[in-house]
C-alpha cells in the first residue's frame, strides 16, 4: 500500500493516473514493444511513457526487466532477464521461461534473420528512408531466403499470411492489406526494430551458415542465438 501511494503521488505530478500507468506497463509486458507510428493507441502510450520513463524503468527493474528506448525511431522494447540487449550486458540474471520471450517457429526465425540481413545490406547501401525503414519486394526476400538458407516462403497462402501477420505483430515489418502478401509482386517495409530484435551473434551465425551446405542442421545454431534475445 505504501509503494502504491508513493507511485500514485509521483504519477500525479505528471497528470497520470495509476490506471493509465498500469495500462502502459501491461502493454509493454504483453506486446514487449510499443511503436509510436503503429497506431493511435501506441502513439498515446508512447507519449505517456515519455512523461514517466524513469518511473517505468524503476518499476520494471524490480523484475529485472530492461527497456530499450530508441528515441530516433520512437519505439520501446522490453527485454526479460538474461536477454541480449544492444549496448547492455546482463551477466547476473540468466534467461528464464518468460512471457516476454518470443516463441518462434523455425520458419519465422529463418525469415526474421534474412530480413535482418537484408536490412543491414540496405543500410550499408544507404537505401533507408527517413523513418529508418527498408523497402523490399517479396520476390527479393524469396531469393534471399533461397540464397542464404536454401529455404522458400510458405507456398500455401494461409500459411504465408499467418507468417507475415506474426512479423507485423512483432513490429518488424509493415505492409498494406493482408492479401498483399499473397501477391508475388508485393512489397513490404522492414522496420528498424529488426536491429534490436536480432542480435549480431545470430546474424553472424546466419552468415556462417550461408557459406555451408548444412543449412537445415545449422539453423538450430541460429535459433539458439536468437532465443537468447
Amino acid at each position: 500500500m505504501i509503494v502504491t501511494q508513493s507511485l500514485e503521488k509521483a504519477l500525479s505530478h505528471e497528470g497520470i493516473t495509476l490506471t493509465e500507468f498500469s495500462e502502459l506497463v501491461l502493454r509493454l509486458l504483453d506486446y514487449s514493444v510499443i511503436c509510436r507510428e503503429e497506431s493511435q493507441v501506441e502513439q498515446n502510450l508512447y507519449d505517456r511513457f515519455l512523461r514517466v520513463e524513469a518511473l517505468v524503468q524503476d518499476y520494471l527493474s524490480v523484475l529485472h526487466i530492461r527497456l530499450l528506448h530508441e528515441s530516433q525511431f520512437q519505439y520501446i522494447r522490453a527485454y526479460p532477464p538474461g536477454a541480449e540487449v544492444p549496448g547492455m550486458h546482463d551477466e547476473q540474471y540468466q534467461p528464464f521461461n518468460s512471457g516476454l520471450r518470443q516463441r518462434l517457429g523455425q520458419q519465422e526465425i529463418a525469415v526474421i534473420l534474412v530480413l535482418r540481413s537484408q536490412y543491414d545490406k540496405s543500410l550499408r547501401e544507404g537505401a533507408v528512408d527517413d523513418h529508418g525503414q527498408v523497402l523490399i519486394s517479396l520476390e527479393a526476400l524469396s531469393i534471399a531466403m533461397h540464397n542464404l538458407l536454401g529455404r522458400a516462403l510458405p507456398e500455401h497462402m494461409l500459411d504465408r499470411k499467418k507468417l507475415f501477420s506474426r512479423l507485423k505483430q512483432l513490429r518488424l515489418i509493415q505492409f498494406g492489406a493482408e492479401d498483399d502478401v499473397a501477391n508475388g509482386d508485393a512489397w513490404i517495409r522492414i522496420r528498424p526494430m529488426i536491429v534490436s530484435f536480432v542480435s549480431d551473434e545470430a546474424l553472424s551465425v546466419l552468415k556462417e551458415e550461408s557459406q555451408t551446405d548444412t543449412k537445415d542442421t545449422e539453423l538450430e545454431r541460429v535459433e539458439a542465438a536468437l532465443s537468447r534475445d
